[in-house]
């Protein structure tokens, strides 16, 4: 007899208690393998396909797209451990071991089963189970079950015969896809100006009455009010800012970009600048306890830059951003870049974040006064690069000019520091020469 085994949403980390369900990705009697997604939820960190720990056929799905279920709701019920089968799936019925925060799998000893078709309980497509992809060529099939993995690879135009697989016997997983879609995003970076990617779309209204719509606050975009308003509310923000003289450092990064090698963006430029302000400053990159009344400060840098997306604004995070150099920097932010447009980010890619590099330039402006990025200490935000009169070497010219404003947390540190902190980011602008001893 087949096991009936149900799967529950999973904790997905970070104290996330909900997500919604936003795209199947199997439907009821499709045979699915151990880790394939099984569906595309959001949580108010970020879009996540939830892969299932078992092998089997899907009996039964629980929640219709757009609804919210908490952590711990099932999702769906998968048979496994027929003893005769149609169709041999080639999974295991034990659980995976490969699964995120909260899922346990509770599944039986590992022994290779068979998936049969059960015609009075279950519904299946077993016979629609693709095969191994074999992409008409005679040196044999790619090692590749799953249709997610083919369509990935299809639609980036990425050759899945040049893939080693990290799975069982070579099989190629979506990891495999991920990783050399993110590798050739780095070789292909350029000077990317904004981080900031496209102006963000309204939520969808769901309500209107008597000339009143109502739009809820909920998914990315009320995780993003929480925060604020909890940043506001919590932290005595301050905020000092300075003009600075970028002619020197837009003319040297244009002369480094001029090879054939990887581009350096002005935000890789920047990032550089703040790790080395950081490294002279270290009380900016710390966090207040005030259970413990502590000031937490971490010897590790991980700057987090903002991106405003489709779904709202997200802040994507570059581990260990001072062990990287201008190149890297650029290739990291590249790929973050690209996975916040896809909306492929992981709950993993937006939290930790130490300090926060924000371009609003992009959008057009000369300045503003960030709010923190709760519960960091400080952010550093970036206008647009302009042509402005300007005094330069005692003679009035038109030199490309930037505003730079540091908001910071009162409680980690007085104006001296956060002025010292924002001056030498000031100087590197200027002087290039400064910026290039740590490049």
């Amino acid at each position: 007899m087949a096991q009936v085994l149900e799967f529950k949403l999973p904790d997905l980390g970070e104290g996330l208690t909900e997500a919604e369900i936003v795209r199947w990705l199997v439907q009821v009697g499709d045979v699915v393998a151990i880790d394939q997604p099984v569906v595309e939820v959001e949580t108010a960190k970020a879009m996540v396909e939830v892969p299932c720990p078992y092998g089997g056929v899907v009996t039964a799905r629980f929640g219709e797209e757009g609804a919210e279920l908490p952590v711990g709701a099932p999702l769906l019920t998968v048979a496994v451990g027929a003893p005769a089968s149609d169709v041999e799936t080639g999974t295991e019925t034990e659980g995976s071991g490969n699964v995120l925060v909260g899922y346990g799998t509770g599944a039986p000893p590992a022994r290779r089963r068979r998936v049969r078709r059960m015609a009075a309980d279950v519904v299946t497509s077993v016979a629609d189970t693709p095969a191994p992809e074999t992409a008409g060529r005679d040196d044999g099939p790619v090692p590749v079950i799953s249709p997610l993995v083919r369509r990935l690879a299809r639609e980036n135009g990425l050759e899945l015969r040049e893939l080693t697989g990290s799975g069982r016997d070579g099989l190629i997983l979506r990891a495999d896809v991920e990783k050399a879609l993110r590798a050739a995003a780095a070789q292909e970076a350029t000077s990317q100006e904004a981080t900031l990617l496209s102006p963000a779309t309204s939520p969808t209204p769901v309500a209107t009455s008597d000339g009143v719509t109502r739009t809820p606050l909920r998914g990315i975009r009320g995780a993003v009010a929480d925060k604020l308003s909890r940043s506001r509310r919590e932290i005595p923000d301050a905020t000092c800012w300075v003009d600075a003289d970028a002619t020197e450092l837009m003319r040297a990064r244009a002369a480094m970009n001029a090879g054939a090698g990887p581009k350096i963006s002005v935000l890789a430029f920047l990032a550089r600048i703040c790790t080395a302000a950081l490294t002279r400053f270290p009380e900016l990159n710390s966090s207040v306890d005030m259970e413990a009344r502590e000031v937490v400060r971490f010897d590790r840098i991980h700057l987090g830059f903002a991106a405003q997306t489709e779904r709202g604004l997200v802040v994507p995070v570059v581990r260990d951003a001072h062990t990287r150099g201008a190149e890297a920097l650029s290739a990291e932010f590249a790929r973050l870049t690209e996975a916040a447009r896809a909306g492929a980010l992981t709950p993993g890619d937006l939290t930790g974040g130490t300090f926060t590099l924000n371009n609003y330039g992009v959008f057009g402006v000369d300045g503003s006064t960030p709010i923190i990025n709760h519960p960091e200490a400080a952010m550093l935000g970036v206008g647009r690069i302009v042509p402005k009169p300007w005094v330069h070497e005692g003679e009035l010219a038109v030199r490309q000019v930037v505003q730079l404003s540091l908001t910071f947390d009162h409680r980690v540190c007085d104006g001296g520091t956060a002025g010292g902190f924002l001056r030498y980011v000031a100087d590197c602008v200027e002087q290039p020469a400064v910026l290039l001893r740590i490049l």
